[in-house]
């Protein structure tokens, strides 16, 4: 996956999770079902690993989200 394509999915997450309203945790939680139903399996391995490289680009609800995904997948 090009720069340009993890740069449209840190820009797809990040809209997602403004997209959120309510308690922190629950849209959290929200924007990580959303990606689990939604996202190719690659686009969430390559937005995990952006995660785990550096994820400065995420908003802090999105990091949250990408974390609650990357939880789930390892415990699933």
């Amino acid at each position: 996956m090009s720069d340009q394509q993890l740069q449209q999915l840190i820009k797809m997450v990040n809209q997602i999770a403004a997209n959120q309203h309510g308690e922190k945790a629950q849209a959290a939680q929200r924007v990580a079902m959303h990606l689990q139903k939604f996202w190719a399996r690659s686009m969430k391995a390559r937005i995990i690993a952006y995660l785990d490289d550096d994820g400065s680009d995420l908003s802090p609800l999105a990091r949250e989200a990408v974390a609650c995904l990357k939880h789930e997948r390892q415990a699933g």
